[in-house]
């Protein structure tokens, strides 16, 4: 078998056989196919596409060109959660504990951020002491003893991935619909769960821009996992505006605990309720959404998420009485506020903007090997539908060096009438119609 023919036959258009697909990625793993030669089929893939087949096939592959995890040791339906990526989106600090204070028990690998969206493995490790590198042995011991663990992806967790990522992202390939499903679903297979929950995010602050894209990348991600044997769903979830107001990570940890204490914005809690709902649905815990969603309000109102939460950063080696006073967070030495220049609704704050003067503040990289400012951010006081006059505060920017302000740019529209409200739900794909309501 050649590689220079398989790269033939998808720039003709032609389905790659299982065999292609195989040899291509274990070749390409262990350097025997170039870097030149693996960039050209990742151009006829994003130029002609794969089917349901091929596309379920290569993920497979790429999940096992590494280790995998095994956590049939750990009692119950253990579920995951991925997000495709936004701004301000700490859910994972808060619904982890939720689903796990109802007894389904969390096993979550989680990425660090890249760009402007962040990763929970750096918000988690704005927690003095905290470790988020375990081996799978002790990852699985973590979730056994505490029902709930999120450490960071390991190094040998889907390498293909990694390696066909870095190239991805400078060949002009990374915007590709199979490539991107594989790339998501490969790590999650890995790691072993037995129920997946993806939570994929839409808007100007999300990689996909429009629900439509973000509803298609969905049912791709969800049909390769089925065909995997898991049993998986997704939210289509809105990220045009950022979600609740802290951008950054020990900032977003913060507004996490507060939401765990039933003190955190509206919108937060709505988007983690829900997601929290559906991951107990795939978990078994009850049979309809209505019964999870009641389920997940009581463990967060009753203080036993914040509990766990508290229990999980223990057992990771964290320092909890940050969590118990959360002013004991990185902090940074210079916040500046950012006034509205008009007055009037606010009709638009620009996730992606926020996202992007969060990154230049320190609390994102651009690069991989970067490190982060955990203190640094930007905490909205002020989102659409909130009436402003000019001159009020519409934004704290944390930062450790002024000098970073000049190139930190918001960008918020006003208008005379407040905007319609938005739905933090676009749509459900995934299960059976007749579990999602009683």
């Amino acid at each position: 078998m050649r590689m220079a023919d398989i790269i033939a036959r998808k720039k003709n258009g032609a389905a790659l056989s299982e065999r292609e697909i195989r040899f291509f990625v274990e070749g390409f793993s262990c350097g025997e196919i170039p870097d030149y030669q693996a960039s050209a089929l990742l151009m006829a893939i994003c130029l002609r596409g794969m089917d349901e087949r091929e596309t379920a096939t290569l993920t497979d592959a790429m999940a096992r060109s590494g280790d995998t995890v095994d956590l049939s040791s750990v009692p119950g339906i253990k579920v995951d959660k991925h997000s495709t990526g936004g701004v301000g989106d700490k859910t994972s600090l808060i619904i982890g504990p939720i689903v796990a204070a109802c007894g389904v028990p969390v096993a979550k690998m989680s990425g660090r951020g890249l760009g402007f969206t962040g990763g929970t493995a750096d918000k988690l490790e704005s927690i003095p002491g905290l470790k988020t590198e375990f081996s799978p042995e002790d990852f699985c011991a973590l979730v056994r003893s505490t029902g709930f663990a999120n450490i960071g992806q390991s190094q040998n967790i889907a390498p293909a991935d990694r390696k066909l990522y870095a190239l991805r992202d400078v060949t002009g390939t990374v915007e590709s619909m199979p490539l991107i499903a594989a790339s998501v679903m490969s790590k999650k297979l890995a790691t072993g769960s037995d129920a997946i929950l993806l939570d994929v995010k839409a808007g100007s602050g999300a990689f996909m821009k429009t629900a439509e894209d973000a509803a298609e990348l969905a049912r791709v991600m969800v049909n390769i996992g089925v065909r995997a044997g898991r049993r998986v769903a997704a939210l289509v979830t809105d990220m045009d505006v950022p979600l609740g107001r802290a951008i950054g990570n020990a900032l977003e940890v913060a507004e996490a605990v507060e939401t765990l204490r039933g003190r955190g914005p509206k919108d937060l809690e709505t988007v983690c309720i829900e997601l929290s709902a559906y991951m107990l649905l795939l978990g078994g815990a009850a049979e309809y959404i209505d019964v999870c969603r009641d389920m997940a309000k009581d463990a967060l109102q009753s203080g036993r998420a914040f509990t766990k939460l508290c229990d999980m950063a223990a057992a990771q080696g964290g320092d909890i009485s940050v969590l118990e006073d959360t002013s004991k967070l990185p902090s940074s030495p210079v916040q500046v506020p950012y006034k509205a220049a008009a007055g009037g609704y606010i009709t638009r704050t620009d996730a992606e903007a926020c996202g992007r003067a969060a990154l230049i503040l320190g609390a994102g990289r651009a690069r991989k090997e970067d490190p982060v400012d955990h203190a640094a951010g930007i905490v909205l006081y002020a989102k659409p539908g909130d009436y402003v006059e000019k001159g009020d505060v519409l934004a704290v920017l944390h930062m450790s060096d002024e000098g970073k302000l000049r190139e930190a740019h918001l960008s918020f529209e006003f208008g005379d009438a407040p905007p319609p409200e938005r739905e933090p739900i676009l749509a459900v794909v995934g299960l059976e119609s007749g579990l999602l309501s009683n």
